[in-house]
């Protein structure tokens, strides 16, 4: 390289560094919601497993999950922080974040209450059925949100599959607690109460992450 060329190249990396800084590269939140919300399927299929098998290994499995869980939500709100523009609105952006990580951490919340000295529940086939729901609406916003930067109108499916999930799970939750208040034994009514409502609190995050899903779509679209 010529003496003219070299100073041409050092001009334009100075040119290009000073875009750079003053208009920094937008993360991809696409990619990033779509890790995270695998993160919420792969959880919520590990806690259908633990359901039916109360297997110590599978609750080692959910615990580290959480913490994969955690790592990812702690870099997105780090990179949307710090993000100059977003392709997406910054409040949808920090509820989606928020709210799938606690998806996970109600999952291990569950199996971590369900294996404490204090409660030691074992499943039952309602919280087998609701973990199931949870699983089915996990599934489905992962697949919504991992549609978002390449086909996002095909999301709105995604969202309605969650949302009928979380109705589901509701009826199921439901009959559960119908059944649990007609046994007159109160140490069992407590300890199952406990458990139920860990995963209500699931179902509750999943149904804001899929009205999040949807507020995406719209604005999107």
């Amino acid at each position: 390289m010529n003496a003219e060329a070299s100073k041409g190249s050092t001009k334009k990396s100075l040119g290009k560094r000073v875009v750079e800084r003053v208009f920094p590269k937008v993360p991809n939140f696409f990619v990033l919601l779509a890790e995270q919300s695998a993160v919420v399927a792969v959880t919520a299929g590990l806690l259908v497993e633990y359901m039916g098998s109360s297997s110590p290994e599978v609750a080692k499995r959910i615990i580290a999950s959480e913490q994969e869980g955690d790592r990812i939500k702690v870099n997105n709100l780090t990179l949307l922080n710090e993000a100059f523009s977003t392709p997406i609105d910054r409040e949808d952006l920090h509820r989606a974040i928020i709210n799938l990580d606690e998806i996970i951490n109600s999952c291990m919340t569950t199996v971590v209450d369900m294996d404490a000295d204090l409660l030691s529940v074992k499943a039952d086939k309602h919280c087998i059925e609701m973990a199931a729901y949870l699983k089915e609406g996990a599934e489905a916003i992962a697949q919504g949100y991992g549609r978002l930067g390449t086909e996002p109108k095909a999301g709105r499916a995604d969202a309605d599959r969650a949302e009928k999930a979380v109705k589901k799970f509701t009826k199921s939750y439901r009959r559960a607690l119908a059944e649990l208040f007609s046994d007159n034994d109160f140490h069992n009514i407590f300890r199952r109460k406990e458990i139920y409502t860990q995963l209500s609190h699931a179902a509750l995050r999943m149904n804001v992450c899929n009205s999040t899903l949807l507020d995406i779509v719209v604005k999107l679209t």
